[in-house]
């Protein structure tokens, strides 16, 4: 018997594709609640300032690919669920290149329970990954990709940095 639908897809169709391997990262430990803005300043070799609203919106990643457009850069969405990024590593390492890892830093109840009045339903937090190296703007420190705690966390949203010539992306 065969099934109807597909039970899951590779995160990137070409394997082989190299873009940003050998790209040199400098840790910065973020200023209070800017993960995003520090992680496009690392990915950049901007300040985190730069970044920061109305340049980009923390919930729109559309505004982060755009901004990284002056760079030669964008992001292209890799698709995912809300499995823990464990269920992803090995595959994300194996590309070894770069990736933003985007997660939920509240538990499964939390990540499923309608918004307040403010729209506010639970926090989250965005790591580079870099071939197997995880590089956290939390601490500004550079872990092992399979000893982060990030492991753990339910997927929000996984990129790929890619050139802004490439024909996929956002």
């Amino acid at each position: 018997m065969s099934v109807a639908y597909n039970r899951s897809c590779r995160l990137w169709m070409n394997s082989e594709e190299r873009f940003y391997s050998d790209k040199e990262i400098r840790p910065i430990r973020q200023q209070g609640p800017r993960c995003v803005a520090t992680t496009l300043a690392m990915l950049t070799g901007e300040e985190p300032e730069r970044f920061y609203p109305p340049v980009v919106n923390t919930q729109d990643p559309v505004s982060w690919s755009e901004a990284l457009r002056p760079f030669g850069m964008k992001l292209g969405y890799c698709p995912t669920d809300v499995r823990k990024l464990r269920f992803y590593m090995e595959e994300l390492v194996g590309y070894d290149d770069l990736f933003l890892l985007c997660y939920y830093t509240s538990s499964g109840e939390e990540i499923l329970s309608d918004p307040d009045e403010t729209g506010w339903v639970c926090g989250s937090h965005v790591v580079i990954l870099h071939r197997d190296k995880i590089i956290d703007p939390a601490s500004g420190k550079v872990f092992p990709a399979y000893e982060h705690p990030c492991n753990d966390s339910h997927t929000k949203r996984v990129f790929r940095v890619i050139p802004v010539w490439h024909p996929r992306g956002l």
